[in-house]
Order: structure tokens, then C-alpha cells, then sequence
């Protein structure tokens, strides 16, 4: 274990490319201690870290988003954790999310017609922010018009203004986070009043080992839902664009060869991994690559360091649109693997295919700095240049 300051900078520069910082830090120091967390990037070590939720929970302590109780399924481990999953994943199967595929295509083609004409975007603001967050009211049936009081407040909880480190983390993030929980209380009674066809209303109606969710449960439900529904696609559609602006022949592959499309989002995941890593918290001293870990200490599996570890991917710095298999942890692993991933898939593939099928040739405005987030990588602004269709 090693307490080197210049990882933290290497961190930092390294938000663009992770790549090469997750291979140092296998190789050199798989366990090593940073001021927020024991950062571990060696895939078995990972693998262990998140499938053994009795040594490395995912409680309150690991995260903290204002929320005033554990957000539900991500901050209730098992045993409990499986009722919830039991009434939830039905909800986010590959079935649901094909019933829900045509409208996504239609939204996305609303707003690629926004733009198509001019020849240019700014792809992060017009594209990657709106259209999962818009999928995401219409998946809960909330009004369209509540999208930019909902940014608002998932800027709020996942980049709060001002924060200064952990301890200050919960002043910053509550004011947003009570303002979720009020609204999701209206939300609620709406849909108790008129029930209809959406999320909200199905967990309303769901039972839990007999009995129907608590207001207080439902309310967690749809604070976890909006925290984690709303930014990792946005972070995802930035990645992949960066990655396929900046390398035409595998755009190219993607424009003649559509069938590989699935595969490709797969590949993209692994790559990039717009979630680099999760937060976990050591329930009692444990050990770990020889590395003691005190009781309390928070944990942060690197997902990106597992998803580019040669013990699982065979040449893993090769970017491979056909690798097969492709087992990544983009989506996280154990007990608290992704609730929306198949969401996800969906949003990424009509997103790409539309995307593609309109405007094949586009290219990063020449001149353009590109700004990464630290934590979920996404860029602060992405302006695309593109022929006008004739």
C-alpha cells in the first residue's frame, strides 16, 4: 500500500484517459490509500470487494447524497436487499425496455432534428443531458416540463457547489435533496389519486413479502432512481462520442456494420467506463492484498481498473467492437449490479443507431479543450461539427 501524493494528481490529469493510471496503479500499487478512500484496481480484488457486501457494505456511510435514509435497493445490503430487487427488476427486464424502445427512438429523433440543419451542436448539452433525463420522467410519469428543476437537483446531490471535502458533503447536497423528497411526495399523491401506466404507479401497486410499499420506501426508490438514472447515461454518451470523434474507423465500423452495434456498447462500457469506480465502507478490520483496512475506512473498487485487467481481457488496451467474451464491470457486480442497466442498453443503442444513421461524419470543433467531470466522467461541454445533410 503506498500513500503517494503523485496519484492524486496522476488522478486528476488522468480523468480524459484513465487508462494508463489504472494499469500503474495494478501494477504498482493495487491497494493504495488515497486521502478519500483505499482505492483498490486489481480485478480479483474488486470482484471480492463487491460481491462480499458483510466485509464492504454500501450503506449511508459509503455515500452520502443528502439523502435521510438509506436509498433503496443501492444502501440496503443483504438479505434485506432482495425483496426490494425481487419487485424492482422485473420493472427494468429487456422485455419492459423494448416496449419503451419506440418512444426512446422517437425522442432521440426529435432532438437530433433540433440540430441536424445547422451543422454543429454542442452534443453534451443538447443530446447526452436531455434525452436520459427526459426518458426518465416519462419512465415515472412526471411532467416534461419538470426537466430543468430535475438537472438542477441532480447537479445539486452529485456535484454540490461549494463542497469541500466528505465531511462537509451532507450541508452541501440536503437542501437539494429535501427538494427532491417534496417533490417526489406530490409526485406520489398525484399518482395515488390517478393511477397510470408508468413506474411510479407500479410501485404504488407492489407488494414487498405481502405487504405494499411504504410511502417512506417509495419515496427512496425514486431519490435512488433519479440520482442514478439521470447522470450515468449522460456520462456514457459523452465517453462514447469523445472515443468515436476522435477515432473515424471505428465510427465507420459502426456506420457499415450496424449488426455490431450491441457488441460495440459493450466494448464502449469496457473502455471507458463512465463510472470508474463505486464507494463501498469496511464493516470490521479486514485485510486485503496484504493491505490492512481499518473498520470504517471507506473502500472504492475501481471498475475501470477491472474492466482493463489482462487477467480477465486478453489485449485489453486492443479497443475490440467484436470482443466476445466481454465480461466488464461497467454496471458494477454482486449484489448491487446495476438496476438499470438493460435501461441503459437501450438508451445507448437507439441513441448510437439514430445518431449515426443521420449524421455518420462529425468531428470535435477543431480548437476545442475538452473538460472532464472528476468522480462520473462526462465533459462540461462537447461542440460536434458535421456536413449538413443535403
Amino acid at each position: 500500500m503506498a500513500d503517494t501524493e503523485g496519484y492524486v494528481d496522476q488522478a486528476v490529469a488522468g480523468l480524459a484517459e484513465p487508462q494508463p493510471m489504472y494499469k500503474a496503479l495494478r501494477e504498482s500499487t493495487p491497494v493504495f490509500r488515497s486521502p478519500q478512500a483505499v482505492v483498490l484496481s486489481r480485478l480479483a480484488d474488486i470482484e471480492m470487494a463487491l460481491k462480499h457486501t458483510e466485509l464492504f457494505s454500501s450503506n449511508m456511510d459509503a455515500v452520502d447524497l443528502g439523502n435521510v435514509r438509506p436509498l433503496i435497493p443501492l444502501q440496503i445490503d443483504p438479505p434485506e436487499h432482495a425483496k426490494y430487487r425481487r419487485i424492482l427488476d422485473p420493472l427494468f427486464t429487456p422485455r419492459e425496455m423494448a416496449k419503451r424502445e419506440p418512444r426512446v427512438t422517437e425522442l432521440v429523433n426529435e432532438m437530433i432534428d433540433r440540430f441536424v440543419d445547422r451543422g454543429e451542436c454542442d452534443f453534451h448539452e443538447e443530446f447526452a443531458v436531455p434525452l436520459p433525463c427526459t426518458v426518465f420522467l416519462q419512465l415515472l410519469g412526471l411532467p416534461l416540463e419538470d426537466l430543468d428543476q430535475f438537472l438542477e437537483w441532480k447537479d445539486g446531490v452529485i456535484r454540490p457547489e461549494g463542497e469541500s471535502g466528505y465531511d462537509r458533503r451532507h450541508e452541501a447536497t440536503a437542501p437539494a435533496a429535501q427538494q427532491i423528497y417534496d417533490y417526489f411526495e406530490r409526485a406520489i399523491e398525484d399518482h395515488i389519486a390517478r393511477p397510470r401506466d408508468d413506474v411510479l404507479s407500479s410501485l404504488i401497486d407492489a407488494k414487498v413479502e405481502g405487504r405494499p410499499l411504504t410511502h417512506e420506501e417509495i419515496l427512496d426508490i425514486c431519490f435512488l432512481f433519479l440520482i442514478a438514472g439521470l447522470d450515468t447515461v449522460t456520462d456514457s454518451l459523452d465517453c462514447f462520442f469523445v472515443y468515436l470523434a476522435r477515432h473515424p474507423d471505428h465510427r465507420h465500423q459502426l456506420v457499415e456494420q450496424p449488426d455490431i452495434l450491441p457488441s460495440a456498447i459493450e466494448e464502449l462500457l469496457r473502455w471507458e467506463t463512465p463510472v470508474p469506480g463505486v464507494v463501498r465502507v469496511a464493516m470490521d478490520d479486514v485485510e486485503v492484498g496484504g493491505c490492512p483496512i481499518s473498520k470504517g475506512e471507506r473502500v472504492s473498487p475501481l471498475l475501470g481498473a477491472a474492466n482493463t485487467d489482462p487477467a480477465e481481457f486478453p489485449d485489453p488496451e486492443l479497443v475490440d467492437f467484436c470482443r466476445n467474451p466481454n465480461r466488464h464491470r461497467a454496471f458494477g457486480g454482486g449484489p448491487h449490479r446495476c438496476l438499470g442497466s438493460h435501461l441503459a442498453r437501450m438508451e445507448l443503442r437507439v441513441a448510437l443507431r439514430e445518431f449515426h444513421r443521420r449524421i455518420p461524419d462529425y468531428e470535435i470543433k477543431p480548437g476545442t479543450q475538452l473538460t472532464y467531470t472528476a468522480a462520473l466522467r462526462s465533459v462540461e461541454s462537447l461542440p460536434l461539427t458535421f456536413p449538413v445533410p443535403t
